[in-house]
């Protein structure tokens, strides 16, 4: 007899599946625990999860971080070696 196939929906998110869990917290960079409460807030969606997990990283990045990752160029010459030449 065949027995029951299981039917994949590629699109949510199942928690009990051990290898769908450790590959989805791959691609996200984030840990089980993580994982569990974006599944708990967005529901289990794929495609929520990520979308949930995106403005959370947006939230807790500091804004400080931001603007100290863009240097000023360096000036090369001042007014006075300007004025020289």
């Amino acid at each position: 007899m065949r027995g029951h196939r299981y039917s994949a929906t590629r699109n949510k998110l199942d928690l009990r599946d051990r290898v769908q869990v450790r590959i989805v917290r791959k691609r996200l960079k984030v840990s089980e625990k993580q994982l569990v409460g974006l599944v708990q807030k967005a529901g289990d969606s794929l495609a929520a999860v990520r979308k949930e997990a995106d403005l959370q990283r947006l939230v807790t990045e500091p804004p400080a971080v931001v603007i100290a990752s863009v240097q000023e160029p360096a000036v090369a010459e001042t007014a006075e070696e300007r004025t020289a030449v």
